[in-house]
C-alpha cells in the first residue's frame, strides 16, 4: 500500500509540468494566480515538494480541474465540466472554458439594476455577443446600444462600461484575453452607425 501511495505521488509533478506546458503557462503566471512561490511550483514539478492538498487545491483551481485529474485518480466515467458560477460587479459569470492563460469564455448574465456607467482602463481585449435583452455599452466617448445576436469587440485600454439600459437583465458571451489577444473572428453590429446614442 505504501509503495502504491509513492507512486501516485512520484507522479504529480510529471503531470503537474506536462498540464502547465499544455496549457501554455509560465511557473511565474502560475505563482501569480496561486500565491504559491515560484520555487515552491519548480519543486512541486519536480519531485523535490511532496503535493500536499494545501498545495493541489489553488493549482486545481488554477487549472480548471479536478483534484483527482492532479493526481492521477481512474476516471469516473462523468463528461461533464462542472464550472461554479461567481458573482462579480452585480454580474453571475459562469466560466465556459478552463484554460487559466490565453483566451477565457464566459456566460455574464447582468441584472437590471446594472445600469449606472463606470468606466474603467485595464489590460486586455474583449469580445461580445449579446444572447438575450439589450446591452449597452459605453467605449470611450461612444454610447452603444447591442441587440440580440449582435457583436462588439474592443480593447480594454479605452475606458470603457457595459450594463443593462435599466428595463431588464441581459445576457452574454464574452471572451477575455488577459494579455490583449484578439479573437479572429471579426464582428460588428449590422447598423452601428445608428447605434450610436447620447442618451440611452
Amino acid at each position: 500500500m505504501a509503495d502504491d501511495l509513492e507512486a501516485v505521488l512520484s507522479a504529480v509533478g510529471p503531470r503537474l509540468r506536462e498540464l502547465r506546458r499544455r496549457r501554455a503557462i509560465t511557473l511565474a503566471d502560475l505563482a501569480a494566480q496561486t500565491g504559491i512561490s515560484v520555487s515552491t511550483l519548480s519543486r512541486l514539478e519536480s519531485g523535490q515538494r511532496r503535493p500536499a492538498l494545501e498545495l493541489l487545491l489553488p493549482l486545481a483551481s488554477a487549472y480548471g480541474v479536478q483534484i483527482d485529474e492532479l493526481v492521477g485518480a481512474p476516471p469516473t466515467g462523468d463528461p461533464r465540466v462542472h464550472m461554479r458560477p461567481v458573482s462579480r460587479a452585480d454580474m453571475t459569470m459562469i466560466p465556459l472554458s478552463r484554460r487559466p492563460g490565453g483566451l477565457r469564455a464566459y456566460k455574464l448574465i447582468i441584472p437590471a439594476r446594472r445600469n449606472t456607467p463606470e468606466l474603467r482602463i485595464h489590460e486586455g481585449h474583449e469580445w461580445l455577443y449579446v444572447l438575450d435583452g439589450q446591452l449597452r455599452l459605453v467605449l470611450g466617448d461612444r454610447d452603444l446600444l447591442l441587440q440580440p445576436g449582435e457583436a462588439a469587440e474592443f480593447g480594454t485600454q479605452v475606458p470603457h462600461w457595459f450594463g443593462s439600459t435599466g428595463r431588464a437583465p441581459v445576457e452574454l458571451l464574452t471572451l477575455f484575453g488577459p494579455q490583449g489577444q484578439r479573437v479572429h473572428l471579426r464582428a460588428r453590429p449590422a447598423s452601428a452607425a445608428g447605434r450610436d446614442s447620447a442618451g440611452t
